[in-house]
């Protein structure tokens, strides 16, 4: 922040100007192996259904203000958020930063390995004592199973191991405002003590979305592309696309996007939609026992960021847990 305001000072005329800070702050963290990322904009209200989640959030906006120390409310730690792939976890991560009104900032895990003894370890602190000299902001660890993953193995030496250990010490010590969400599709890959209570404020589990949340992701999604959502009937869409997840959801609106501009360029349709709808193969068809398991495994251990509103249609098979499918 000091190099960031002396460089401010000495190239704008002894004027302090937040753009050429911003770009400062964002230069050195790059060069640290976090990279800077542009939250977005639309807040919470980009995100479709989990509204459990979504109302957490709203609750802790100001936690790192003032008024908050103040009153005697401890800053949040974080959160880690499961589900299947899709399901729109790492977007709520960009969308909570917006929502806060605080700079996001993305855990690089492959720049902070390196080849001599110790080396990881040392780019983990330098990388996790740049976020906190950033200041209050969302630092966001997307697929962590990836980072930590092989840490019980020690397949790589004891490096996963080695910055798993600094990873917990920084979860369990920090004392900056840095709000940790971290995501994973494979949790049977995450070591059990990152898992236990006081790591995290909370571990929340997304599922595939409900009739009122499919709805709600095609609204979001049409308004992200400025098509009016009044003018489908999303009812019926959603029906169409039970088991869908998210993402799947939200790629059905790009097919009708490019089926109308082929079309002389019109509005989409209610057709279109369902059109695009027919030709998804849905993850909970592909992965059907992974994501059974995973839904096992949630019960009783992580808390649902929706209410759930319809039975989800049961299938069969193995305990796999690894949903690591993109």
């Amino acid at each position: 922040c000091a190099r960031a305001f002396t460089k401010s000072l000495v190239t704008q005329g002894k004027r302090i100007v937040p753009s050429k800070i911003a770009a400062e702050k964002k230069a050195v963290v790059s060069a640290r192996g976090v990279e800077w990322y542009d939250a977005d904009p639309r807040g919470l209200d980009g995100v479709g259904g989990n509204d459990l989640l979504k109302v957490w959030l709203k609750q802790r906006k100001h936690a790192f203000s003032e008024r908050a120390r103040a009153f005697g409310l401890p800053p949040p730690k974080g959160v880690i958020i499961v589900g299947p792939p899709g399901t729109g976890k790492s977007l709520t991560a960009k969308c909570v930063a917006s929502a806060w009104g605080l700079p996001l900032l993305r855990f690089d895990g492959g720049a902070q390995k390196g080849g001599i003894v110790g080396e990881s370890e040392r780019n983990v602190r330098a990388a996790y004592a740049t976020a906190e000299a950033v200041g209050s902001c969302v630092l966001w660890f997307d697929e962590i199973e990836k980072m930590f993953g092989g840490a019980a193995g020690a397949l790589d030496g004891g490096v996963s191991a080695d910055a798993l250990a600094v990873f917990l010490t920084f979860m369990q010590e920090k004392k900056g405002n840095v709000f940790v969400v971290a995501t994973a599709n494979n949790v049977s890959a995450l070591p059990p003590e990152m898992l236990r209570k006081g790591r995290f404020d909370e571990m929340w589990f997304v599922d595939l979305p409900t009739q009122r949340e499919r709805e709600e992701i095609l609204r979001v999604s049409m308004v992200k592309v400025s098509r009016d959502p009044a003018t489908v009937d999303l009812s019926e869409i959603a029906r169409a696309c039970v088991e869908f997840t998210g993402a799947e959801i939200a790629s059905i609106v790009t097919d009708a996007l490019f089926a109308a501009f082929e079309d002389g360029e019109r509005a989409i349709t209610t057709g279109d939609l369902l059109k695009g709808a027919a030709t998804v193969v849905p993850q909970a068809k592909s992965a059907a026992e992974k994501i059974k398991s995973l839904r096992e495994w949630a019960k009783g251990r992580a808390r649902r960021t929706s209410v759930e509103e319809e039975v989800q249609p049961s299938t069969a098979g193995a305990k796999d847990l690894d949903l690591d499918t993109n």
